[in-house]
């Protein structure tokens, strides 16, 4: 079969185009997409049937309860008691308010699932009082950017259902267990990182606690923490399945908010419901517009054409992994990441398939790879939120994140090359 050059101009080069007139993402995806199936003479009905078969998923269901999990977790008061505790555990230690927050953001990523979530809860606290106790903004802002990678890794991960769909109905529970180990990397290589320069600079020494003020902050902090024990025990036990375990981990999360916290009123409610069906309205548009514009890829054989321009040059999956990578990096600074992956998994998975890779761990090799995207100018979301946060120029805080770059590679490069440390935890569920 031809490959047809016009269609897939009109497909790609119409999406780019309305990119750069600053069209919505949902609206350059559907309108590239109903022009290039109008000169391919496919009936609107089809258009119509590939737009509803998105959404006509279990899987998606998962997708509102983990937006209104995160929502009423970050408003409702957890992300403090998080940092308080991080502090109880870490913050004796040379350096340790840096140390801190990339614990406090291995905690909260476990419960809220979002990168840009950390960074504007936990950084609105940390990122000034680092500022105060004498470290660099740009260092301050860095390590909080750079640790909250961890939420699109340690489940529940937004992304990683983003990516399950994409994929053709992945088990989510194997997706999410896929990622324990390698964000827990990721958090100990940015403690490293923090533990070397804290004494090569003369970082500050941390706040002391007492035996019965650091139990009673552990305590209060582990009422909220109990939530991930529910998402993630929930799913390894069968009790639940993920979408389930997202709906209960809800009801906790707003009873403990409200009750026992009381940080929730009827006001603030009514906002956490407001903004999460309005990020929920953007997310299912670009579902729905996404699953066309990758059926019409797939129909112009998009992925075939890319996989023999690949395996032209070689098909030993150590240079196509390579290939996957810095194709995935350079596109994570110039892309929202859910839409990159609901974009991209149909086209790249077909290929990394063909040489042998689970696509389990290429969903963590790519969900990792974006998550450094986040951090990454121009468009690194997570990246933009700090720098607003610290009050700092972007090219500051580029400077500082030079260090921090290197560490996540060094962990992107682990995880793509190691199987088993994104497949270890998913077999123990068979």
């Amino acid at each position: 079969m031809a490959v047809d050059l016009i269609g897939i101009s009109l497909l790609l080069g119409g999406f780019l185009a309305l990119l750069l007139l600053r069209v919505p993402i949902a609206f350059a995806l559907g309108l590239s997409s109903l022009a290039t199936a109008i000169y391919l003479g496919l009936p609107m009905l089809m258009v119509a049937q590939r737009m509803i078969n998105g959404l006509n998923s279990f899987t998606f269901l998962a997708v509102p309860f983990f937006i209104l999990l995160g929502n009423i977790l970050t408003e409702g008061g957890i992300s403090d008691r998080l940092v308080k505790m991080a502090d109880v555990l870490v913050g004796r230690m040379r350096g340790g308010l840096a140390q801190g927050n990339v614990v406090a953001s291995t905690m909260f990523g476990g419960i809220s699932g979002s990168s840009v979530a950390d960074v504007a809860s936990i950084g609105s606290f940390l990122i000034p009082a680092m500022k105060r106790a004498g470290y660099p903004a740009g260092y301050s802002v860095a390590v909080t950017v750079t640790s909250s990678v961890q939420g699109v890794l340690i489940p529940p991960s937004q992304n990683m259902i983003f990516y399950a769909l994409a994929a053709g109905g992945l088990p989510i529970s194997k997706l999410f267990m896929a990622g324990y180990l390698p964000g827990l990397m990721l958090g100990l290589s940015l403690m490293i990182l923090c533990y070397i320069m804290a004494r090569r600079h003369g970082h500050p020494l941390g706040g002391h606690y007492s035996w019965d003020t650091g139990l009673r902050i552990v305590t209060d902090a582990a009422i909220g923490l109990f939530t991930i024990i529910i998402v993630i025990g929930g799913i390894l036990t069968g009790i639940f399945t993920a979408t389930e375990s997202a709906a209960v981990a809800v009801v906790y999360a707003l009873l403990v908010a409200v009750l026992w916290y009381r940080s929730l009123d009827y006001r603030a409610i009514g906002r956490i419901l407001s903004g999460t069906l309005t990020t929920l309205a953007m997310v299912t548009a670009i579902i729905m517009t996404s699953s066309v514009f990758g059926f019409l890829l797939s129909y112009l054989r998009v992925p075939a054409v890319l996989a023999d321009a690949i395996f032209s040059l070689s098909s030993e999956p150590v240079f196509v992994l390579l290939a996957m990578n810095v194709l995935l990096l350079v596109l994570g600074m110039l892309m929202d990441m859910g839409v990159l992956i609901l974009l991209l998994t149909p086209i790249l998975l077909p290929i990394v398939t063909k040489v042998g890779v689970d696509p389990i761990h290429f969903g963590v090799i790519m969900v990792l790879n974006l998550g450094i995207g986040l951090c990454t100018p121009p468009v690194g979301t997570s990246l933009l939120v700090g720098t607003g946060i610290g009050r700092i120029r972007l090219e500051t805080t580029s400077k500082a994140l030079i260090p921090f770059y290197l560490a996540m590679v060094v962990v992107l490069l682990l995880v793509t090359y190691i199987p088993a440390l994104s497949l270890t935890l998913p077999a123990l569920m068979n």
